[in-house]
């Protein structure tokens, strides 16, 4: 895993440690975009999905790939910013080298370009498959002394004590290249937090821009629109989990207004940026409560 970088927010000035997302190249090879630490990181305030993407070439086989471009959620103010890379150099004399896989990986990017934004009765099956890839379930260790099985995340000592949760393995992201990937990553991200069959409420949704979330114990809002998410998301969500007698969190792929970053403060509420490498960032104390304790 690469080393975390330290990225200076332009806006309150705090240094916040970034780590360098690594891809899969098509030849197998591992590809990370080449960060320029000399150029100050640029606040995002408007997201262009057509130019969300930077080009790098792989290392081992000279391919250029387009790669979601590197973004920091300021942990302090929430703002977002990207950060400048390199360009690609010239290529090397591997350069052209394995065609088939080429064409192999560019169909397989075409295909989530066309899937739908909106999110249904697939929701479920994209879980299993995000599952598969990026999370890893594990069953409940089974107690010998009470007969029981102990808690997620724990394993059974002596005398049926039960001992401190086992770390929960690294997040695995799923790259975000559409609103319904974001909503996916959000589920995702939230069963590894611990919650279980998470999933959209059935019936006809209320006609917004964000997406319904749910699972026992948890009601989360998913916004992947270009905007910042507002005053009244953050309460409408909170209302909706005081309802269900649930937590509530928030997923934002632009980051929040300040009157909402304050509120959810207020009201404890977690909120959570995506950047489009998939990885879900807390951007306040509520949030780093929920990564630190889970479910």
């Amino acid at each position: 895993m690469a080393e975390a970088v330290p990225v200076r927010c332009p806006s309150c000035r705090h240094e916040n440690g970034y780590t360098v997302p690594v891809y899969p190249c098509a030849c197998g090879s591992p590809v990370a975009p080449p960060l320029d630490l000399a150029a100050p990181p640029v606040p995002l305030t408007h997201r262009n999905w057509s130019d969300a993407w930077v080009t790098v070439r792989c290392g081992a086989c000279g391919r250029e790939s387009e790669w979601p471009h590197p973004e920091v959620g300021c942990a302090s103010c929430g703002l977002v910013v990207r950060v400048s890379v390199h360009p690609p150099g010239p290529p090397g004399p591997a350069a052209g080298a394995g065609s088939g896989t080429d064409t192999a990986a560019d169909m397989g990017a075409g295909a989530r370009d066309g899937v739908r934004a909106d999110v249904g009765e697939d929701l479920r099956a994209d879980l299993r498959d995000g599952a598969r890839e990026g999370v890893r379930e594990d069953p409940p260790r089974a107690d010998p002394a009470a007969g029981a099985p102990a808690a997620p995340g724990q394993t059974a000592g002596p005398g049926g004590t039960a001992r401190p949760p086992l770390p929960r393995p690294a997040f695995r992201p799923v790259t975000i290249r559409t609103a319904r990937d974001a909503v996916v990553t959000a589920a995702l991200y939230l069963r590894w937090l611990g919650f279980q069959d998470v999933r959209q409420p059935d019936g006809v949704p209320v006609p917004s821009a964000a997406v319904d979330l749910r699972a026992p114990g948890v009601v989360a809002q998913v916004d992947p629109t270009t905007a910042p998410a507002g005053l009244r998301a953050v309460e409408c969500v909170w209302l909706n989990g005081l309802t269900a007698s649930a937590t509530s969190v928030y997923f934002s792929l632009a980051g929040y207004t300040e009157e909402a970053r304050g509120r959810a403060d207020e009201l404890g509420i977690p909120l959570f940026v995506m950047d489009l490498t998939g990885m879900p960032q807390p951007v306040n104390d509520p949030a780093d409560e929920l990564v630190g304790k889970g479910a």
